[in-house]
C-alpha cells in the first residue's frame, strides 16, 4: 500500500510540474523544397533527427499557418522557404511569440520572407556573402563564420560553416548577433563576383537571435547549414544547441523590441 501511495504522489509531482513533450513544426507549406521527412542530400531529416533526440515530437506542416497548428507547440521552423506568408499568417506567428512560442528561420531566397523578417527586426542585404580569409575549398561563398562565445546558441563552438549566406542584421535592440563573418567578408551588391567598388565590404551577421513578449526566435541567413549533407561536425553541434534553445522558455526582459 505504501509503495502505491508514494507511485500515486510522484504522478501526481509529474503532472502538476507539467513535464509535457515539447513538440516541434517544420513548416513546409511555402515551397520549401528540402522536407524534415525526406533523406536526400539538401532535406532536413538528420536537423529533424536532432530535435527527436533533444526529446521534441516533430511534426510538419504542408498547408497555411493557422491557430491551431500552433496550439500547444513549442517550437517553429521555417526553413527554405520560397512563398511568404500571408498577413493572417504573420499575425499568427505573432501571436504565437507573444504566447511564448519560439520560433527559428532559415533562409534560402531572403525576399519571399521579406514581410516575416520585418515582424521579427531583421533586415537583409542583397547579395550573397564572400569571405575568402575562411574559404571552404575554393568557393568563397562556402565559408565557416565566427561564432559568438558565450551564447547559449553557439555554446561549445568557435565557429561553423555556411553555404550562400544571406548578410542580415537587427533593426532592434535586444535583436542581436550571434555569428559573423570576418572583417574580410564582403557582398556582392553588383552582382559582378568580385570585390570591387560598389560592394559592401567588412564583418557581416549571419545568425541572429531576438525576443518578442514570452517568446524567443533566430534567423540564419543560409538553410544549406542544417541540411543532411552538410550536417555534421561543428553544424551539428549548432543544431543541437538550437534545439535544446528552442525547447526552453524566454526569460521576462526589461524592454521589448516592438513586432511590427
Amino acid at each position: 500500500m505504501r509503495i502505491l501511495l508514494l507511485l500515486w504522489f510522484f504522478m501526481l509531482t509529474v503532472a502538476s510540474q507539467g513535464l509535457a513533450t515539447p513538440v516541434v513544426v517544420f513548416d513546409e507549406g511555402h515551397g520549401q523544397a528540402f522536407h524534415a521527412g525526406g533523406n536526400r542530400p539538401l532535406d532536413l531529416s538528420l536537423l529533424a533527427g536532432r530535435f527527436t533526440a533533444a526529446g521534441f515530437e516533430v511534426r510538419t506542416s504542408t498547408r497555411k499557418l493557422d491557430a491551431g497548428q500552433l496550439d500547444g507547440v513549442t517550437a517553429l521552423v521555417i526553413s527554405g522557404a520560397f512563398q511568404p506568408l500571408s498577413d493572417e499568417e504573420l499575425a499568427v506567428v505573432q501571436d504565437f511569440l507573444n504566447r511564448g512560442g519560439n520560433v527559428a528561420v532559415m533562409l534560402h531566397i531572403a525576399p519571399p520572407l521579406a514581410d516575416l523578417l520585418k515582424l521579427l527586426n531583421v533586415d537583409y542585404a542583397t547579395g550573397i556573402l564572400h569571405d575568402s580569409s575562411l574559404a571552404i575549398g575554393n568557393n568563397p561563398q562556402h565559408l565557416r563564420v565566427v561564432a559568438r562565445a558565450g551564447h547559449p546558441l553557439t555554446e561549445g563552438l568557435s565557429e561553423f560553416a555556411v553555404y550562400g549566406c544571406w548578410a542580415i542584421r537587427g533593426t532592434a535592440p535586444l535583436v542581436e548577433a550571434v555569428a559573423w563573418t570576418t572583417a574580410e567578408g564582403w557582398v556582392d551588391l553588383t552582382r559582378d563576383g568580385q570585390l570591387g567598388r560598389g560592394d559592401a565590404h567588412g564583418s557581416f551577421a549571419v545568425a541572429l537571435a531576438g525576443h518578442a513578449a514570452a517568446g524567443r526566435y533566430v534567423v540564419f541567413g543560409d538553410d544549406a547549414l542544417f541540411q543532411n549533407r552538410f550536417l555534421d561536425g561543428s553544424n551539428r553541434l549548432l543544431a543541437d544547441n538550437l534545439a535544446r534553445w528552442l525547447s526552453q522558455g524566454e526569460t521576462p526582459v526589461q524592454v521589448e523590441p516592438k513586432l511590427h
